[in-house]
């Protein structure tokens, strides 16, 4: 990838900024910047100083006026960091007047949250993902690599000072055209995987297997709710962005109908849209899927915002329209019963749940039986020996309750999925009176 700037190897030393304008983004502005404290301690750097600023107007050089921006420099300087770090998303212009400045490392929370995803990013699709929104962020920073092109050389009758700003121009047009073939290229591997993943799904639909999909804030135990449900051992741990690459695994449900669990990268307030683009293809499993379980931290005292920025993903996916059933974890950590009291009030017909404790999850598992409801029936067949292609059908799709046999024929009763239900019409029979697995 083309770097958007010279840095050093190893970055030890962060100063975070965050700088808000209107008083009453105050207590929203102060939480963003205790999220990005966790961001930037993903990455391993040590944050050595944090400035929480008001400006009160927007200048378009530095966000802030010359005056407190030479302060934070100062500050900087100050504590030997090697980087900036802005919650504010920065224009990059912006980005390039706070380097001039400082001489120093800057970047913004989009920025910290690509290297995250870089860092964490596993199978082809998923890199493919994360190159791609890379690119595009760094697009449009190239400028500055060639910045020190005008400062060779100096004026006089050879002209050496305007020969090498011309060399430089020239140097980031290729740059610019190779970086426009690159994402091009990118946006058809990307295509592709849409397409492999679209073929999976046919296969899917064929076998009439009902999906959910587990979506929610970051670090809201999505991975460990996936892992006790289906018995896998999907990396789950206490980070920000543990999962980046979905996982799809099959459990049954009680009422035996088989259902596809996939669990899905995190979501994050202020998540940038470029990362929503590029992992269309990955958080399209969130909008194909027959019904959500949205997790949420029921012990984190932002659980409301984080659930509206859960919501407002979801809208822009084009799954806001879904059935969701909503899951309030780590309910074991809440030790105040008022709070409690609080949170189920605020989220009626939620589900209280400890995943890393396996706790209330039969009670989840009937909310996912109600959800599909539609899509299944029970029913008693009478099916001839003869007839091993039907009987193939029903142990493969069908979950076969109980099996007798009379005189040449098999007496099944079954949990048939409504996609191959048409297909056993014919050897339907009337319920009996008494079949205790019915």
């Amino acid at each position: 990838m083309f770097e958007v700037r010279e840095r050093p190897e190893m970055v030890e030393r962060a100063m975070l900024v965050s700088i808000y304008f209107d008083p009453r983004e105050e207590v929203e502005a102060e939480s963003l910047l205790e999220e990005l404290h966790e961001l930037v301690d993903t990455l391993g750097i040590n944050i050595v100083h944090t400035v929480f600023y008001r400006s009160r107007a927007l200048h378009k050089q530095f966000l802030c006026g010359t005056g407190k921006a030479e302060e934070i420099i100062a500050l900087a300087k100050t504590y030997e960091c090697d980087v900036i770090v802005f919650d504010n998303s920065l224009a990059p212009s912006q980005q390039r007047a706070w380097e001039k400045l400082g001489d120093v490392a800057v970047i913004d929370r989009e920025e910290v949250i690509l290297d995250i995803f870089n860092r964490r990013a596993q199978s082809k699709e998923a890199r493919i993902q994360v190159d791609l929104a890379r690119m595009q962020y760094a697009l449009p920073r190239m400028a500055r690599m060639w910045g020190h092109l005008d400062r060779e050389g100096g004026g006089g009758s050879s002209g050496g000072g305007a020969a090498n700003r011309g060399m430089g121009e020239k140097q980031i047009e290729v740059d610019r055209r190779l970086a426009h073939t690159r994402i091009d290229r990118l946006k058809r591997e990307l295509e592709d995987v849409r397409s492999q993943r679209k073929t999976q799904r046919k296969e899917r639909e064929k076998l009439g297997t009902a999906h959910a999909a587990i979506v929610g804030y970051t670090n809201s135990g999505k991975s460990t709710l996936l892992n006790q449900l289906s018995g896998s051992d999907v990396l789950a741990k206490d980070m920000l962005f543990a999962t980046l690459d979905t996982t799809t695994r099959r459990i049954e449900l009680p009422d035996g109908q088989p259902l596809l669990l996939t669990d899905t990268v995190g979501f994050v307030r202020n998540l940038p849209h470029r990362l929503i683009e590029a992992f269309k293809a990955t958080l399209e499993e969130a909008v194909l899927a027959d019904f959500l379980i949205h997790v949420l931290d029921a012990s984190s005292p932002e659980i409301d915002r984080l659930y509206d920025t859960t919501l407002e993903v979801l809208e822009e996916l084009g799954a806001g329209d879904k059935k969701i059933i909503t899951v309030l974890n780590k309910h074991d950590l809440l030790e105040d019963p008022v709070q409690r009291l609080l949170i189920e009030n605020r989220y009626p017909g939620a589900i209280f749940i400890s995943a890393s404790r396996g706790e209330n999850l039969d009670t989840l598992m009937s909310k996912c039986c109600e959800a599909l409801a539609d899509r299944i029936h029970k029913a008693y067949y009478r099916i001839p020996q003869t007839r091993g292609d039907i009987l193939n059908l029903l142990h493969r799709d069908a979950k076969v309750l109980s099996t007798t046999y009379e005189e040449n024929d098999i007496l099944l009763s079954a949990i048939v999925p409504a996609a191959i239900a048409g297909k056993l019409e014919a050897f339907a029979e009337p319920l009996p009176t008494i079949d205790s697995p019915l």
